[in-house]
């Protein structure tokens, strides 16, 4: 597809840009309003294909819970391993589209690799992630950042308290989610492991703060968030945090989502995943 295209629904899904305004662009590149409307189910989601592990398989176990948050009561996605034991604690940090259908399935891959998957509803104090995924959107920039920041530390304290837990916690988060996932990192002194897919960076002050092994993944092509690599990366080198950071030549912005097909990249998606999941395998068994 056009890359002038993807990088326009880029601008659309992440800046302060009407859906009125997305189509009059996106037919102004197509060349018509009939063929704007034909790329739309390129570029939209595919809750269809969210699927990839079905909420009923046998080797894990699912449910739907709350935890105290910071004046509120947050909501999330729990998977684990149907098997009894002691695993390790993976955060899932959805985009910016909240608690979704691919998120809850990612968070059962990561229960399929052998940890407790907890994914958080970052709208829970807001009632919750709508259907709509334009009024999701919109919902974001009315969280209280501090707040929010502090929901996602408090699900740690909430996966402690489980009892076939082993004490190490890890998270992963995608777009939005991967800068949140970098601010756990600096946030969360005992976090062993933070992997960050295409997240915007911290800033490099805080860089010293981070204790945790740290993954990160970006897509070639995603010039937005890429231009805060190399000042992130000259601060990992300065505090001698431990990292691995990966540029998929010729991925977009969030490859790893198989439901977004203009975007998705199955064979960056695989690596990265391999990668992410070796990781958790070190630090967190």
């Amino acid at each position: 597809m056009n890359q002038q295209i993807i990088n326009l629904f880029d601008e659309y899904t992440h800046a302060p840009l009407s859906r009125e305004e997305f189509l009059r662009r996106l037919t102004k590149i197509t060349g018509s309003l009939a063929a704007a409307f034909a790329v739309l189910p390129m570029l939209e989601v595919n809750y269809a294909q969210a699927q990839t592990v079905p909420a009923q398989d046998d080797r894990i176990t699912t449910e739907h819970i709350t935890y105290p948050g910071d004046d509120c009561t947050m909501k999330g996605y729990l998977a684990k391993p149907k098997q009894k034991g002691k695993y390790g604690t993976v955060v899932v940090i959805h985009e910016n589209r909240g608690l979704n259908p691919h998120i809850e399935d990612v968070t059962r891959r990561v229960a399929l690799a052998g940890f407790l998957a907890l994914a958080p509803d970052a709208l829970s104090p807001l009632g919750g992630t709508p259907a709509n995924e334009d009024e999701a959107r919109n919902m974001f920039g009315k969280l209280d950042m501090q707040k929010n920041l502090n929901n996602f530390i408090k699900a740690f304290d909430y996966a402690k308290s489980l009892n076939d837990t082993n004490g190490k916690t890890g998270c992963v988060g995608f777009c939005w989610g991967g800068a949140m996932a970098n601010q756990l990192a600096v946030h969360v002194p005992d976090l062993k492991a933070a992997v960050a897919f295409y997240g915007r960076q911290p800033d490099a002050a805080d860089v010293p703060k981070i204790k945790a092994a740290l993954q990160l993944h970006y897509g070639g092509l995603d010039e937005r968030v890429n231009a805060g690599i190399p000042a992130y990366e000259e601060a990992l080198k300065k505090a001698g945090t431990k990292y691995e950071l990966f540029v998929y030549e010729g991925a977009n912005h969030a490859f790893h989502n198989d439901t977004a097909p203009s975007r998705y990249n199955a064979p960056a998606a695989k690596l990265a995943w391999e990668r992410t999941i070796k990781l958790f395998n070190e630090k967190l068994k």
